[in-house]
């Protein structure tokens, strides 16, 4: 991710970059490919000269990292975080002192799902009366080059499936709101090379609807896809289409809404899409520069979390 957010702030011509790395390789890497500064500390780094952090670290050295960047007063993005334990204290300190924190959010970035938020958000075809959504990946195929256990993923407490839970409940508690209740159950149901619990299911109850929501990394063929019933519409979404499918229960016919073409990175799965990832960089950006506020926040990562650690405690 490190790399992936290099790639962004350069497409953006966003300014020097100095990338803190303890492998030197890794150092080596990032310079020689994308011509950056680097340091293996962040106390060699002149924090006068920096105008905003990113953290690009495993989950569990997040709040380690918000908090310097609290200490330093530097507006912070931070990427898809799966523990909840710290983040209530550091938010309450960092709006004390008014440091802008900026939670990842990037599949509200992702074409199809701007475009199903415009249609639910719109009130033009009722309520979500209920959705029923499907993320599935094969755990191994996130970092083919290494094993899983001796990834951050491959630990219980920061597992791929959770982190996938928290990253995809983002934008859909963007679109259909907070729940009122929550119950499920998550586990192992294959050796995935790590002791991980590798499925999640969850059950969402809403105001005015309900919703289903499942999550695995046993999946050998990366999925994501959604049916979501409003009053007079149902929308269907599956990720390897390039459309958003929309039929409208009052003229009884279907719509196909066409997405943009995206690029991928080399190596990554063709609706991984660059742009995305952009845009997200581009929104912390310009809320650094006081032009918007950043889409997601602290408080509505906490929320989030909170669900996750729910379907915990009642599994």
């Amino acid at each position: 991710m490190g790399k992936r957010r290099i790639r962004n702030l350069q497409a953006l011509q966003a300014g020097e970059i100095v990338g803190v790395e303890l492998q030197e390789e890794k150092r080596k890497e990032a310079e020689e490919k994308y011509g950056i500064k680097t340091a293996d500390d962040v106390s060699k780094v002149n924090l006068s000269e920096i105008d905003a952090t990113i953290i690009s670290t495993p989950p569990d050295k997040h709040n380690e990292w918000i908090r310097f960047a609290i200490d330093n007063k530097k507006p912070v993005f931070v990427e898809a975080s799966v523990i909840l334990e710290g983040l209530e204290e550091l938010n309450a300190l960092a709006k004390q002192v008014g440091v802008l924190i900026a939670p990842s959010c990037t599949l509200r970035f992702y074409p199809a799902i701007k475009i199903i938020k415009d249609i639910v958000k719109s009130g033009k075809y009722g309520h979500v009366t209920n959705f029923s959504y499907h993320i599935g990946q094969y755990l191994p195929d996130w970092h083919p080059w290494e094993k899983v256990s001796d990834t951050y993923f491959g630990k219980k407490e920061m597992s791929g499936v959770k982190e996938m839970v928290s990253f995809d409940l983002t934008w859909l508690t963007d679109i259909v709101g907070l729940p009122k209740a929550v119950t499920g159950f998550y586990g192992k149901t294959m050796d995935l090379g790590a002791d991980i619990d590798d499925t999640y299911v969850v059950s969402l109850k809403l105001d005015q609807s309900f919703g289903s929501l499942m999550v695995d990394t046993t999946a050998r063929y990366a999925t994501r896809s959604l049916i979501l019933n409003l009053e007079e519409a149902q929308i269907l979404w599956r990720w390897d289409d390039k459309v958003v499918k929309l039929y409208d229960a009052r003229v009884k016919e279907w719509q196909e809404i066409p997405l943009p073409e995206g690029r991928a990175a080399e190596g990554y799965n063709p609706n991984i899409i660059e742009e995305m990832y952009v845009d997200e960089i581009k929104a912390f950006v310009d809320a650094v520069q006081d032009k918007t506020p950043f889409p997601n926040t602290l408080d509505d990562d906490i929320k989030v979390l909170k669900i996750l650690n729910q379907v915990e405690q009642k599994s």
